[in-house]
């Protein structure tokens, strides 16, 4: 049992401002304002002032720290996995690319192996397929040669060798098959989402309809107006404003959307319908330098630098090298949210998406003691799992 004391505990509504938790065998059970004279059981961890927070969830991340969840090794899920931990990630989809099906059943196979390690690890919560069914139109990097429509017998398929590992899939909803696969994913659990597509805003309404219910990284590899005939027709990003129960997804590391831009999505979008998400390469949690985007096989060679991916001519951006605590640092000094609203849509909304809401994303008596204490400048200090501190 521990007690940490004296810090600023993160509700989903708010900051108790001198507050303490208790966890117990991994799950929360009490959280309240200290009280002068008051005893409190366990060992005490003095935060001294620090926030504490619900560990960060991030539902679309392709690796760090070096490695890609693409390059089909127990070694670079397990070290992607840990250097995210270490920014406060407690539970993470790792996400996969537009890939042959061999690759894909080969990072099937090591993730199931990854999710029995427990040790100075994160929840590794599911899978997150990001392809193959996209639109050439707005592929961005996913390899064209394996980019097709969905079919019944394919994604069926994949599912049923998954067996229970995939949560999420990434889907361009207007392709032909597409709504149905969402209605199918959906009456399994699985959670949809509209990607790399050029859907027009009536088909993202049949897409909704049909069970779609997340933009993948919003406004990036998606439609917008454009004009046909002289009339103006309303693409993705538009419905991410105008269908009130979609949720969007975030890169919010400043640079795939610049704070002005955030300001105007916090502006028109309803607050609990947006998640926080790293869509992290490789070369997050590393210093600046030459990287590969993808796998080690098959990769493209790119640069990080200055908090971004760049093609090697710097014409284009290559891929995000955000952490966690990053995006919630520029959701609170560039976007100007306060820090527990910040936390709230990189904890408690994804964990609800993705149905972990009753178990993990706040600090509630008989929830995961999942915790992160940062200062300020949301600096990570540590990170506990299950009640257990990470190294």
């Amino acid at each position: 049992m521990k007690t940490f004391i004296n810090a600023r505990v993160l509700l989903p509504d708010g900051v108790i401002r001198r507050g303490y938790l208790t966890e117990d065998n991994g799950v929360i059970q009490a959280v309240g304002p200290m009280v002068d004279g008051q005893s409190l059981p366990g060992e005490i961890i003095d935060c001294k002032g620090m926030y504490l927070s619900p560990g960060f969830i991030d539902l679309h991340s392709h690796g760090g720290g070096g490695y890609d969840y693409m390059d089909g090794g127990l070694e670079d899920i397990v070290g992607a996995a840990r250097m995210h931990l270490s920014h406060g990630a407690t539970s993470i989809l790792p996400t996969t690319l537009t890939s042959s099906d061999e690759e894909l059943f080969q990072v099937i196979d090591v993730f199931k192996q990854a999710q029995k390690i427990t040790d100075n690890m994160p929840h590794l919560l599911g899978l997150h397929l990001e392809g193959p069914y996209f639109s050439p139109a707005e592929k961005g990097a996913q390899d064209p040669r394996y980019i097709t429509s969905p079919k019944p017998e394919h994604y069926k398929k994949i599912v049923e060798y998954a067996d229970g590992a995939i949560k999420r899939w990434s889907v361009a909803p207007e392709l032909p098959g597409a709504v149905e696969m969402a209605q199918w994913l959906t009456e399994r659990g699985i959670l949809v989402s509209a990607a790399h597509t050029s859907a027009t805003f009536d088909e993202m309404k049949v897409a909704f309809q049909h069970g779609i219910r997340l933009l993948t990284h919003f406004y990036s590899a998606m439609s917008t107006i454009v004009r046909r005939n002289g009339f103006r027709v309303l693409g993705v990003v538009e419905s991410g404003y105008l269908l009130d129960d979609l949720y969007i997804e975030i890169i919010a590391d400043g640079m795939h959307l610049p704070p002005d831009l955030l300001k105007l999505i916090l502006k028109c979008k309803d607050h609990d319908k947006i998640i926080l998400c790293t869509d992290s390469m490789r070369a997050a949690g590393l210093p600046d330098g030459p990287s590969i985007l993808g796998s080690r096989k098959g990769g493209q060679e790119v640069i990080s630098e200055g908090g971004i991916a760049l093609m090697p001519d710097r014409t284009c951006f290559a891929g995000s090298v955000a952490t966690t605590d990053r995006l919630v640092r520029v959701m609170v000094y560039e976007a100007g949210l306060p820090v527990w609203e910040a936390v709230k849509m990189m904890s408690l909304t994804p964990a609800k998406l993705v149905g972990y809401g009753d178990t993990k994303g706040s600090l509630e008596a008989g929830k995961d003691a999942d915790l992160v204490l940062f200062d300020d400048m949301i600096t990570v200090h540590s990170v506990y799992v299950k009640g257990n501190k990470m190294q």
